[in-house]
């Protein structure tokens, strides 16, 4: 198994006290790597971590639309790493009349997102669910495939207001006490 690595000595059959050294001169390999470790190598390449975005008005089209996903995603083997809900962003559309500037009427509107993390997704697999994500596309629901990013992570937290309002506080408060040391 290690031949052509070591050279032995070995000792002359005459009892001469000489020492032979045996090399094999065959083809020389470098260091030895068992097979199982190809196998441990994905067979297709494959994205990282892949955020399916879902958006929409209506949120329990949304919810239904996202359970239906995940359930796919499950079916298929994918590795769903995380799902989450991001809040809600709240609108105010305004329709002028004809030629005008005044408001002819004034809607909220409310825009629900959620997003569906997969990550190691075969690049075989990718098309295949994509496909199928958009054929059960709801009316009124958008669906938008990114890589995963860090501003995309700190978007999902919701900003304290209390513990903000404190902190300008707590700094206007040292601004004044350094203002009466000087």
């Amino acid at each position: 198994m290690f031949r052509g690595l070591l050279r032995i000595p070995r000792r002359s059959i005459a009892g001469t006290g000489r020492a032979r050294f045996h090399t094999n001169n065959g083809p020389k390999r470098g260091i030895y790597e068992p097979d199982y470790l190809e196998l441990l190598e994905p067979k297709y390449p494959q994205y990282e971590a892949l955020n399916f975005q879902i958006k929409g008005y209506d949120y329990p089209v949304l919810e239904s639309y996202q359970k239906f996903l995940h359930g796919v995603a499950e079916y298929m083997d994918l590795d769903v790493s995380d799902c989450y809900a991001l809040p809600p962003q709240h609108l105010q559309v305004q329709k002028f009349k004809p030629a005008s500037s005044t408001v002819d009427a004034e809607y909220k509107l409310t825009m629900y997102e959620r997003n569906i993390q997969i990550t190691d997704l075969d690049a075989p697999t990718y098309p295949t669910f994509l496909r199928i994500a958009q054929a059960a596309l709801p009316e009124g629901v958008t669906l938008n495939v990114m890589e995963a990013s860090e501003e995309q992570e700190e978007l999902r937290y919701v900003p304290d207001r209390e513990l903000l309002e404190l902190k300008s506080q707590l700094e206007v408060m040292q601004g004044a006490k350094e203002a009466k040391k000087k």
